[in-house]
């Protein structure tokens, strides 16, 4: 790995990586800008990515065209109605020798894509919990470490689908954002029909490895920020919590439940490194509003009053904003 005399020379090499990253992913996914956007800064802050949207918008394989450009090991589970917690982590199995032995599930990788995950019960849905907050498996009493970097990429059907299972409040927490996918533009759609439909073969060129990763993501943490900056995100977050002093008159009619401390570490996290993808140094508010919304929509508890007036989430983020 290449080695930096200043955290400014290495903020510019993560720039230009980040602009590498994204001319190679360009080549096989045709638009989706913002959510190719959310996931790297998910991975460069140490997060993960919630993506939510009907099926057939190309989750997989950016996914997969992620981890090849960054070289890191990815595994795919697809999450089903009899899915059990073991089918992730893995199991121990009695040996010939009689001694229990630990075989390892498809967790253990450095990018893990959820594919469907509210397809399953809570139970397994569960089993990720441990994974995505502490990076560690337990089985038998016996802890074992995951691969570093470690992301979770989970996809999911828009709730009102027939066979889902809401996903918990614990559970929705522990992503950094929640990105929402749309149909591309008719431009787009031609442009993807005519590449996928003809014989190509891309070559992908693998930009960073595991070990570049693991030192961009402790970079961005040691970036600086301003407390004014550090205060509005702060504020951001506590904007969004029902009968406080800072709820604002919309909020207390149309919100149940606010964002807790977590959203306010994942927006300073992630205006620190839009800030630095950007080619900046520090960030300043427009980096907090850039993430904002990703970071706030799964946090936020609307009630009756809202849905019955048609008030989305999104609207109410805008006002705050």
């Amino acid at each position: 790995m290449k080695t930096y005399q200043t955290d400014v020379e290495a903020l510019d090499a993560l720039h230009l990586s980040y602009k590498s990253i994204r001319e190679e992913i360009s080549q096989v996914i045709i638009g989706q800008d913002d959510v190719v956007k959310s996931v790297l800064i998910s991975i460069f802050s140490n997060g993960h990515c919630l993506l939510v949207g009907v099926p057939g918008l190309a989750k997989t394989l950016l996914v997969q065209t992620v981890a090849e450009v960054l070289d890191l090991s990815y595994n795919r589970i697809q999450f089903t109605p009899d899915l059990m917690p073991s089918d992730i982590i893995g199991s121990e199995i009695l040996g010939e020798d009689r001694t229990f032995k630990f075989i390892r599930g498809p967790i253990f990788s450095n990018i893990i894509l959820a594919d469907e995950i509210n397809r399953t019960p809570p139970k397994t849905q569960a089993a990720l919990l441990e994974a995505m907050q502490e990076k560690v498996v337990t089985v038998g009493g016996q802890s074992h470490h995951l691969p570093q970097p470690f992301f979770v990429l989970a996809t999911q059907n828009p709730i009102e689908q027939e066979g889902t299972y809401p996903l918990p409040e614990a559970q929705l927490d522990r992503f950094m954002f929640n990105v929402l996918l749309t149909y591309p533009s008719f431009e787009e759609e031609l442009k993807v029909v005519r590449n996928t439909t003809a014989n190509r073969n891309i070559e992908l060129k693998k930009i960073l490895n595991a070990q570049e990763i693991s030192y961009f993501q402790h970079l961005v943490r040691t970036i600086p920020i301003a407390d004014n900056v550090l205060e509005y995100a702060v504020s951001l977050a506590a904007k969004t919590r029902h009968g406080t002093a800072f709820a604002s008159e919309e909020v207390n009619k149309f919100l149940s439940w606010g964002a807790g401390p977590r959203a306010s570490q994942f927006l300073v996290l992630g205006a620190k490194c839009h800030a630095a993808i950007n080619g900046k140094y520090s960030p300043d508010k427009e980096d907090v509003m850039a993430v904002a919304e990703s970071i706030l929509r799964h946090r936020i508890v609307k009630n009756y009053k809202a849905e019955a007036e048609g008030i989305s989430t999104e609207m109410i983020i805008k006002n705050l904003l």
